[in-house]
């Protein structure tokens, strides 16, 4: 794994932060975004960085302009989506290059509503969503489910079986084909898991990085074959 310095990125919003875990050689990049109530320090998104680069898949955690200037609070989603998309315009003229082989668009929360709005524009091959937020919470009449089955591409969806803003019943069945969807058994929203469920958070994050590696092997695989 090669781990350069993160770099600023321009967008019409202010510079986005991006923080690479490079595999050596790469057979796939996969970009993350962060959530509306936190950063690329997640422990989810440091998970991945840390493993998938060992496996041959860089991964760029993007960290949106917003949060760049210290802001508190997420700018509604067309100028996220404004935010992400400036990113990458940037990240293509990236000398070395940081986007190499299949591009595999994910995120965590609003990162992931992200991923899923942009992932046709970018030309991505799939998309990881951890904790996609269905709906807020105590609100499942006003579903999102639509951004997920509009993704036009597979999608791997990691979810709580306790998550407030969505529990994995309440995901749609018509995703995507070649989508997967993975629960973490007694995980809130943000991964974390209670006490009296026997996994520890260890294990949830190891089931993350499993279930990842797993789907992005397959998705690769038919990728290459067509």
């Amino acid at each position: 794994m090669v781990a350069p310095e993160a770099q600023l990125v321009p967008t019409p919003l202010g510079d986005a932060r991006v923080t690479p875990s490079l595999a050596s050689p790469p057979r796939a990049t996969l970009v993350l975004g962060h959530g509306a109530g936190g950063g690329i320090e997640a422990p989810d998104l440091l998970a991945l960085s840390r493993a998938l680069a060992e496996d041959g898949i860089s991964v760029l955690r993007v960290e949106q302009p917003w949060r760049v200037r210290g802001g508190r609070v997420a700018p509604p989603p067309p100028r996220l989506d404004i935010g992400w998309l400036a990113t990458f315009e940037g990240l293509r003229e990236q000398e070395p290059a940081w986007l190499v082989g299949p591009l595999v668009l994910g995120g965590r929360s609003a990162g992931a509503r992200v991923a899923c709005r942009t992932a046709l524009t970018l030309g991505a091959v799939g998309v990881v969503a951890l904790a996609f937020p269905l709906h807020l919470p105590g609100r499942p009449d006003r579903s999102r489910a639509g951004e997920l089955t509009a993704a036009g591409v597979p999608v791997l969806l990691v979810q709580g079986e306790r998550d407030a803003f969505g529990v994995p019943g309440e995901l749609p069945a018509d995703l995507p084909s070649g989508s997967r969807v993975h629960v973490v058994p007694g995980a809130d929203h943000g991964l974390k898991v209670a006490r009296d469920t026997g996994v520890t958070q260890a294990d949830a994050m190891s089931q993350l990085v499993a279930a990842t590696r797993g789907w992005l092997d397959e998705l690769l695989v038919d990728v290459a074959t067509g």
